[in-house]
Protein backbone atom coordinates (compact mmCIF):
# COMPACT_ATOMS: atom_id res chain seq x y z
CA UNK A 1 0.00 0.00 0.00
CA UNK A 2 1.42 3.37 -0.88
CA UNK A 3 1.94 6.21 1.72
CA UNK A 4 1.33 8.94 -0.77
CA UNK A 5 -0.72 12.42 -0.32
CA UNK A 6 -1.64 15.61 -2.29
CA UNK A 7 -2.41 18.91 -0.69
CA UNK A 8 -3.11 21.81 -1.73
CA UNK A 9 -3.92 25.72 -0.22
CA UNK A 10 -5.53 28.38 -1.42
CA UNK A 11 -5.25 31.82 0.23
CA UNK A 12 -5.63 35.72 -0.02
CA UNK A 13 -1.44 34.93 0.13
CA UNK A 14 -0.58 31.71 -1.51
CA UNK A 15 -1.96 29.04 -4.04
CA UNK A 16 0.09 25.65 -3.10
CA UNK A 17 0.11 22.38 -4.23
CA UNK A 18 2.37 19.41 -2.54
CA UNK A 19 2.41 15.51 -3.91
CA UNK A 20 4.78 13.62 -1.87
CA UNK A 21 5.55 9.65 -1.62
CA UNK A 22 7.51 8.81 1.46
CA UNK A 23 8.52 5.56 0.00
CA UNK A 24 10.15 7.14 -3.36
CA UNK A 25 13.68 7.58 -4.88
CA UNK A 26 14.17 11.82 -3.92
CA UNK A 27 13.30 12.49 -6.78
CA UNK A 28 11.94 16.07 -7.03
CA UNK A 29 9.86 19.18 -8.96
CA UNK A 30 10.06 21.93 -7.03
CA UNK A 31 8.94 25.53 -7.91
CA UNK A 32 7.87 28.23 -5.62
CA UNK A 33 9.51 31.40 -6.81
CA UNK A 34 12.03 31.56 -4.15
CA UNK A 35 15.20 30.58 -5.48
CA UNK A 36 16.66 29.36 -2.16
CA UNK A 37 14.06 27.95 -1.01
CA UNK A 38 13.81 25.90 -3.78
CA UNK A 39 17.80 24.57 -2.99
CA UNK A 40 16.23 23.82 0.38
CA UNK A 41 13.39 22.08 -0.74
CA UNK A 42 15.10 19.87 -3.30
CA UNK A 43 17.53 18.91 -0.50
CA UNK A 44 14.59 18.26 1.78
CA UNK A 45 12.96 15.35 -0.95
CA UNK A 46 16.41 14.15 -1.95
CA UNK A 47 17.74 13.01 1.40
CA UNK A 48 15.02 11.94 2.65
CA UNK A 49 14.32 9.74 -0.27
CA UNK A 50 10.57 11.32 -0.49
CA UNK A 51 9.11 12.14 -4.29
CA UNK A 52 8.20 15.50 -3.66
CA UNK A 53 6.44 17.68 -5.71
CA UNK A 54 5.97 21.11 -5.10
CA UNK A 55 4.19 24.12 -6.77
CA UNK A 56 3.47 27.75 -4.91
CA UNK A 57 2.95 30.82 -5.77
CA UNK A 58 2.82 33.69 -3.46
CA UNK A 59 2.69 37.21 -2.40
CA UNK A 60 6.89 37.66 -3.14
CA UNK A 61 6.19 41.06 -4.09
CA UNK A 62 5.38 41.68 -0.23
CA UNK A 63 8.39 39.18 0.76
CA UNK A 64 9.03 35.81 0.72
CA UNK A 65 7.61 34.73 4.81
CA UNK A 66 4.17 33.63 3.24
CA UNK A 67 5.43 31.76 0.67
CA UNK A 68 7.70 29.99 2.93
CA UNK A 69 5.50 29.40 6.05
CA UNK A 70 2.84 28.36 3.88
CA UNK A 71 4.89 25.56 2.09
CA UNK A 72 5.97 24.33 5.30
CA UNK A 73 2.12 24.08 6.96
CA UNK A 74 1.12 21.80 3.18
CA UNK A 75 3.89 19.82 3.07
CA UNK A 76 3.21 19.19 6.94
CA UNK A 77 -0.38 18.40 6.05
CA UNK A 78 0.74 15.67 3.00
CA UNK A 79 3.35 13.99 5.51
CA UNK A 80 0.91 13.55 7.93
CA UNK A 81 -1.60 12.17 5.24
CA UNK A 82 0.68 9.70 3.19
CA UNK A 83 1.61 8.62 7.51
CA UNK A 84 -1.80 7.22 7.84
CA UNK A 85 -2.24 5.79 11.63
CA UNK A 86 1.29 5.85 11.86
CA UNK A 87 1.65 1.67 12.01
CA UNK A 88 4.85 -0.01 11.20
CA UNK A 89 7.17 3.25 11.32
CA UNK A 90 10.24 2.89 13.30
CA UNK A 91 9.18 6.23 14.63
CA UNK A 92 12.64 8.12 15.71
CA UNK A 93 15.08 9.59 13.85
CA UNK A 94 18.11 11.47 14.82
CA UNK A 95 21.25 12.10 12.66
CA UNK A 96 24.08 15.34 12.73
CA UNK A 97 24.70 15.90 8.80
CA UNK A 98 28.11 18.15 8.41
CA UNK A 99 28.09 20.90 5.13
CA UNK A 100 31.81 21.98 4.86
CA UNK A 101 32.29 23.40 8.93
CA UNK A 102 28.56 23.43 9.37
CA UNK A 103 27.19 20.50 11.61
CA UNK A 104 23.70 20.44 12.51
CA UNK A 105 22.01 17.52 14.58
CA UNK A 106 18.28 16.46 13.51
CA UNK A 107 16.06 14.41 16.27
CA UNK A 108 12.48 13.52 15.26
CA UNK A 109 9.75 11.96 16.92
CA UNK A 110 6.66 11.48 14.55
CA UNK A 111 5.20 11.85 18.47
CA UNK A 112 1.30 13.20 16.58
CA UNK A 113 2.13 16.27 18.97
CA UNK A 114 3.73 18.56 16.24
CA UNK A 115 6.64 21.28 17.52
CA UNK A 116 9.80 22.33 16.72
CA UNK A 117 12.38 22.87 19.19
CA UNK A 118 14.79 25.31 17.23
CA UNK A 119 18.55 26.16 18.35
CA UNK A 120 20.20 27.63 15.24
CA UNK A 121 21.93 30.68 15.26
CA UNK A 122 22.32 31.95 11.88
CA UNK A 123 24.66 35.16 11.31
CA UNK A 124 23.91 37.00 8.43
CA UNK A 125 20.58 38.10 8.18
CA UNK A 126 20.22 36.93 4.31
CA UNK A 127 21.54 34.21 1.70
CA UNK A 128 20.93 36.38 -1.59
CA UNK A 129 17.54 37.46 -1.13
CA UNK A 130 16.33 34.50 1.25
CA UNK A 131 15.86 36.38 4.64
CA UNK A 132 17.35 33.29 7.37
CA UNK A 133 14.91 34.15 9.49
CA UNK A 134 11.83 31.77 7.40
CA UNK A 135 13.94 28.69 8.00
CA UNK A 136 12.50 28.36 11.18
CA UNK A 137 9.34 30.03 10.30
CA UNK A 138 8.97 26.99 7.46
CA UNK A 139 9.94 24.57 9.81
CA UNK A 140 7.44 25.68 12.99
CA UNK A 141 4.78 24.99 10.37
CA UNK A 142 5.76 21.46 8.90
CA UNK A 143 6.52 19.81 12.49
CA UNK A 144 3.23 21.31 13.96
CA UNK A 145 1.07 20.36 10.69
CA UNK A 146 3.06 16.67 10.52
CA UNK A 147 2.62 15.99 13.56
CA UNK A 148 6.51 15.87 14.71
CA UNK A 149 8.65 16.28 17.63
CA UNK A 150 11.23 17.97 15.59
CA UNK A 151 14.50 19.52 17.66
CA UNK A 152 17.52 21.26 14.99
CA UNK A 153 20.49 22.29 17.14
CA UNK A 154 23.64 24.22 15.41
CA UNK A 155 26.67 22.45 16.58
CA UNK A 156 29.13 24.30 14.39
CA UNK A 157 29.19 26.95 11.77
CA UNK A 158 29.51 30.56 10.25
CA UNK A 159 28.49 30.15 6.84
CA UNK A 160 24.38 31.12 6.46
CA UNK A 161 24.34 28.96 3.44
CA UNK A 162 25.99 25.92 4.77
CA UNK A 163 23.97 26.19 8.01
CA UNK A 164 20.14 26.42 6.79
CA UNK A 165 21.26 23.35 4.23
CA UNK A 166 22.83 21.39 6.92
CA UNK A 167 19.18 21.75 9.09
CA UNK A 168 17.37 20.86 6.20
CA UNK A 169 19.64 17.96 5.08
CA UNK A 170 19.74 16.81 8.87
CA UNK A 171 15.79 16.78 8.98
CA UNK A 172 15.41 14.54 5.44
CA UNK A 173 18.02 12.05 7.07
CA UNK A 174 16.22 11.80 10.63
CA UNK A 175 12.45 11.95 9.04
CA UNK A 176 13.44 8.90 6.58
CA UNK A 177 14.68 7.07 9.15
CA UNK A 178 11.81 7.79 11.56
CA UNK A 179 8.92 6.82 8.59
CA UNK A 180 10.84 3.93 7.68
CA UNK A 181 8.73 0.62 7.59
CA UNK A 182 10.40 -1.77 10.27
CA UNK A 183 9.09 -5.21 10.09
CA UNK A 184 9.34 -5.63 13.29
CA UNK A 185 6.97 -3.13 14.35
CA UNK A 186 3.53 -4.29 14.87
CA UNK A 187 1.18 -1.72 14.93
CA UNK A 188 1.59 1.65 16.15
CA UNK A 189 4.77 2.04 18.27
CA UNK A 190 3.48 3.65 21.24
CA UNK A 191 2.40 1.98 24.12
CA UNK A 192 -0.60 4.00 24.32
CA UNK A 193 -1.38 2.43 21.16
CA UNK A 194 -1.74 5.66 18.93
CA UNK A 195 0.36 8.25 17.68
Amino acid sequence: MGRSATVSRRTGETDIEVALDLDGTGACDVQTGVGFFDHMLNALGRHSLMDLSVHAKGDTWVDDHHTVEDTGIVLGQAVAEALGDRSGIRRFGDVAVPLDEALVLAAVDVSGRGELFWDVEIGPDKVGTFDCELAQEFFVGFARQAGLTLHLRKLAGTNAHHIIEATFKSCARALRVAVERDPRVVGVPSTKGVL
